[in-house]
């Protein structure tokens, strides 16, 4: 499952690929949230591979009108997200994916994400480890949390006995620098979606990362809105100081 999964995955980064730089129609959503005609390619493209696969799943993706009715009750499911990172995508930029999972019993089975602009494909199964370019992924073993590199544009007055890293527009593939050893702390204090995190969670688990929700709290899949509040992935070390001090924040966030 997991060959055939990282096969169609990549299918779809070289289909996407082929068309960044090129003409397309582009669009928003909602204001802030920007989406293209590749994405829906990409994401019909993806069902339709996916679904012969394993067709008893659910669907749960960004670019297709949510039935939690019809996913909900359903023990596997796929989270996708047909591309990760769109902004960069427009801008001709690297810093976008693929994101695909196999959610099971609300818990990631299979993670893949293919990164063609950077040359990168990750993939991770439950219990199995985490690899990119068939390299075996280890997170950091950092235990202080000043210094900590985070990928952002800026850090906060607060936060600046962090480091600020090279940060790439998709959270997966920010996810991924954790798990990497590329970067010791990701988080976020909003509101995301499950298609965001689910596959970039996996890999950074299996790479021996912490994976949490912005409060500490366990992350679970195929919830009925399909959103969690926020994620906080960084190296074990580090994780319980890095979720004491963002607590006051993510609370009054929440």
């Amino acid at each position: 499952m997991l060959e055939a999964v990282s096969h169609i995955a990549a299918e779809a980064g070289a289909m996407a690929a082929a068309r960044c730089g090129g003409e397309f129609r582009r669009w928003e959503k909602v204001p802030g949230h920007p989406v293209c005609d590749i994405d829906l390619e990409v994401d019909s493209f993806l069902r339709e591979k996916l679904s012969a696969l394993d067709p008893e799943a659910g669907w749960l993706s960004e670019e297709t009108l949510d039935d939690s009715h019809a996913r909900i009750g359903r023990r596997r499911i796929w989270v996708v997200d047909p591309i990760d990172g769109t902004r960069d995508y427009l801008r001709g930029r690297p810093g976008w994916c693929v994101s695909v999972a196999l959610v099971e019993d609300r818990v990631p089975l299979i993670g893949v994400l293919d990164a063609p602009a950077r040359g990168e494909h990750w993939w991770a199964e439950r219990g199995k480890g985490a690899f990119r370019n068939g390299v075996p992924l280890r997170a950091s073993d950092r235990v202080a949390l000043p210094g900590a590199r985070v990928p952002a544009d800026t850090l906060p007055q607060v936060d600046r006995d962090l480091e600020a890293v090279f940060k790439p527009n998709s959270i997966a593939l920010r996810i991924g620098m954790v798990a990497a050893g590329e970067a010791d702390l990701v988080a976020t204090l909003r509101w995301g979606f499950e298609w965001d995190i689910a596959a970039a969670a996996l890999i950074a688990s299996e790479a021996g990362a912490t994976v949490s929700g912005a409060l500490g709290q366990p992350l679970t899949f195929n919830t009925a809105s399909g959103e969690a509040f926020g994620v906080l992935v960084a190296a074990p070390g580090i994780h319980r100081a890095a979720v004491e001090r963002l607590r006051e924040r993510a609370e009054a966030a929440v």
